[in-house]
């Protein structure tokens, strides 16, 4: 027999758009009622499960972790409702998590590549310039569509941000990427890093920090997102603290960036630069925090609604997965609330159903 789980609350489609009338029959949605009594009948507010666009699944503070505390990580993820996760680097290799029904679904991207002696030890390949090419090229094969690069990172010679590589070594890697049919993101901390990858034809920027008014038009004529990752961004003043004694420059930058994270998104926002949401969740930011960044976004003066699509519906035809369709796979989360109103309701979900199943 069919195991069937009938939604009798409104159903979100979209961010403006609710239906009623949803169905899961064997893991699959369905708008048409089944003949079949339902075995479970789950009452809310019915939204595609969450999209976390920035995590770090098998990463912890030295680096790789044990097969265990990965499967804490991503566990911690799905009882938040992240359904889906964008991973923007890993040390680990995270091939069987994709294996595993009861897990969320996981897109990776491989190893960060950075500088050589320029970045967290453990966490990513550390090449010199001359092999970022190759080492691009190596990580899109390998991965899942994404590539991730460390942009920028403190050089201590500066005592500053800088940029990892020579911007026409990025042109060429990313150019390397995209003919092998791979995106590229870029961890991006600092003003002109930004400049830099969008020369180079980025894909997508992480933290963008640096944001500014020139670069909004850029991101909005050539469609490249940003992925604030907020709740880390929060870290940047006990970062600049341990590092004012040595580098005070350094610590002075990270400070402004920090106190323009707000200003910076919802100035994006409202030129019409995508958005999505992602948490950083790895090493020092703890798995599970997805309510945490759309409160964050919605703090910075993005509407729910918008909030919500960072995570949803948006989020999810960007990487290529389905909403809530006729067929789609039910995986889905129910509020108590209309998270449209009350965007608080998101981080006290009422059920969390994947593949058909009640996680919780």
């Amino acid at each position: 027999m069919a195991n069937i789980i009938e939604f009798s609350g409104p159903v979100l489609v979209s961010a403006d758009r609710e239906l009623r009338g949803l169905w899961s029959v064997d893991g699959t949605l369905t708008f048409e009622r089944p003949t079949a009594t339902p075995d479970t009948v789950v009452d809310g507010w019915v939204l595609p499960g969450f999209v976390d666009a920035h995590c770090h699944v098998g990463l912890g503070v030295g680096g790789a972790v044990d097969e265990q505390t990965a499967l804490a990580q991503a566990r911690a993820d799905l009882q938040a409702g992240t359904l889906l996760i964008r991973d923007a680097g890993s040390p680990s290799d995270t091939r069987w998590i994709q294996q595993r029904s009861d897990l969320p679904r996981l897109i990776r991207s491989g190893r960060h590549i950075a500088r050589s002696k320029r970045y967290l030890r453990g966490l990513g390949h550390e090449i010199g310039p001359e092999e970022l090419v190759e080492t691009v090229r190596k990580e899109a094969r390998d991965g899942d569509g994404w590539v991730k690069l460390v942009g920028d990172w403190i050089d201590r010679d500066a005592g500053d941000l800088a940029p990892s590589f020579p911007k026409n070594l990025v042109k060429d890697a990313v150019s390397a990427a995209h003919d092998e049919g791979a995106r590229v993101t870029a961890h991006c901390f600092a003003e002109d890093t930004i400049d830099d990858m969008l020369d180079a034809g980025i894909d997508c920027i992480e933290h963008a920090t640096g944001l500014l008014p020139r670069h909004i038009p850029r991101l909005v004529e050539e469609s490249v997102p940003i992925v604030p990752t907020l709740i880390n961004i929060a870290t940047f003043p006990d970062i600049a603290a341990q590092a004012q004694p040595k580098f005070p420059g350094y610590a002075s930058h990270m400070l402004r960036l920090w106190e323009r994270r707000r200003e910076r998104v919802v100035e994006a926002f409202e030129a019409g630069v995508t958005i999505y949401a992602g948490t950083d969740a790895g090493s020092v930011i703890a798995h599970g925090r997805i309510a945490d960044e759309l409160k964050e976004l919605h703090d910075a003066g993005l509407p729910p609604g918008a909030v919500l699509d960072a995570a949803a519906w948006r989020a999810r035809a960007w990487l290529g997965a389905d909403g809530i369709s006729e067929g789609a796979s039910a995986d889905v989360v129910v509020c108590s609330e209309d998270p449209r109103l009350e965007l608080e309701t998101v981080g006290r979900l009422k059920h969390v159903v994947l593949r058909g199943n009640i996680i919780r």
